[in-house]
């Protein structure tokens, strides 16, 4: 795997996310919520991954996000999806569409 980098896309006051970049190219995305025990994770793998690199990027969105968040955790929970990004829909995309259909 080549060099990964976290470019952050939101972030709330128990929450973050971030698109994932190898090198420079797309590599997916990853979400994070902070509880006040536990860290949940979803990442989402754009590329097809050996479990070796999906493991070492687990470990990098740990050293990288979550332990420089100062958030005390018991457990780092990381769901990890394969898939493509589909596009990005906000109410803005709805209204246009609906001026569109009138």
């Amino acid at each position: 795997m080549g060099e990964i980098n976290f470019e952050r896309q939101y972030r709330t006051p128990y929450s973050e996310g971030y698109l994932m970049l190898e090198d420079k190219d797309r590599l997916g995305k990853v979400d994070i919520h902070y509880t006040p025990t536990v860290v949940y994770a979803t990442l989402v793998i754009e590329k097809e991954l050996d479990e070796d690199d999906v493991l070492d990027l687990i470990e990098k969105v740990d050293d990288d996000i979550v332990l420089t968040a100062d958030v005390p955790r018991d457990d780092f929970i990381v769901s990890v999806y394969h898939g493509r990004d589909m596009g990005t829909y906000s109410d803005e995309y709805f209204e246009e569409e609906g001026e569109e259909e009138e």
